[in-house]
């Protein structure tokens, strides 16, 4: 069983992306369930996990029905502005719908790096907590401490950091000190989870395997295979490879761990995490 733990539909027409745009064109098109299923099929993947890519519950709301009629979808990450004073009812109104099983509030775009520690935000996170909404978190190094803050004030909210956190990397650079100090904190909450997803993107189409892998093994070295989720980051994966290319390269860094261990990085800590139904 391989459950990809992070991939995306779009469709542009609908009007709410400022991304993806011109800047992108590998990817300024739709995605749907028929471009991804043949990838699917020619890599042994059975099940994902549908992520939000824009922010508005309009969007949610397409996951969710897309979601509900494509047979791989086992469960959708979609966003609600945290902070409005009606986000508790919001959530509500969106969980109805048991294919919701995370929100991402994409923290990277916020100018505001502890805007999820404001007191505004602290009553959406504790309902999450309490009904068991897992935190996609779509961060960049400069809010790994927030995580940190955040995993402390909500033991109980099951937090993924998207993409590593989106480190400087490629020509030869080695993960920094304070990334590898903070990575290794987070990984000793409970709570806190990491997805091995979106890295060859932060590089472009020149990475090279050596580029990757000391951030990866570091990853895989603090988090464990029982915190480690695999995740494809398609279509956005495009700009730098493809879904094969990546899967090979995930695939490859697992060789060292044994197969039961390889099994949960591939899907079981992804079943487990979102509470999937396989």
């Amino acid at each position: 069983m391989i459950i990809d733990a992070h991939q995306h539909f779009w469709t542009l027409a609908r009007g709410d992306y400022p991304w993806p745009n011109e800047d992108v064109a590998a990817i300024f098109k739709d995605f749907g369930p028929y471009d991804l299923l043949p990838l699917l099929k020619e890599n042994g993947v059975t099940q994902t996990v549908l992520v939000q890519a824009t922010d508005t519950v309009a969007e949610t709301q397409y996951l969710l029905e897309v979601g509900n009629k494509c047979d791989v979808v086992a469960g959708v990450v979609g966003w609600v502005d945290l902070s409005a004073p009606n986000a508790v009812d919001v959530i509500d109104d969106l969980r109805i719908d048991p294919m919701l099983k995370g929100l991402r509030p994409m923290l990277q775009n916020i100018d505001s790096t502890d805007w999820i520690l404001g007191e505004d935000v602290a009553v959406a996170l504790s309902h999450m907590e309490q009904v068991g909404l897992r935190f996609d978190a779509l961060i960049q190094p400069r809010h790994l401490g927030v995580v940190e803050a955040l995993a402390q004030k909500f033991p109980d909210l099951q937090i993924v950091i998207d993409h590593v956190a989106k480190p400087a990397m490629g020509q030869g650079q080695m993960p920094d000190a304070k990334w590898v100090s903070e990575m290794n904190s987070l990984a000793n909450f409970e709570n806190v989870f990491c997805k091995l997803s979106g890295m060859i993107t932060e590089i472009g189409p020149e990475w090279v395997f050596e580029d990757i892998a000391p951030f990866a093994r570091h990853i895989l070295h603090c988090f464990g295979p029982a915190k480690t989720l695999y995740g494809s980051d398609w279509p956005v994966v495009n700009l730098a490879g493809d879904y094969g290319r990546w899967i090979k390269v995930v695939e490859l860094l697992l060789e060292p761990f044994e197969a039961f261990e390889r099994d949960q990085i591939m899907g079981i800590n992804a079943q487990k995490f979102y509470g999937l139904r396989i």
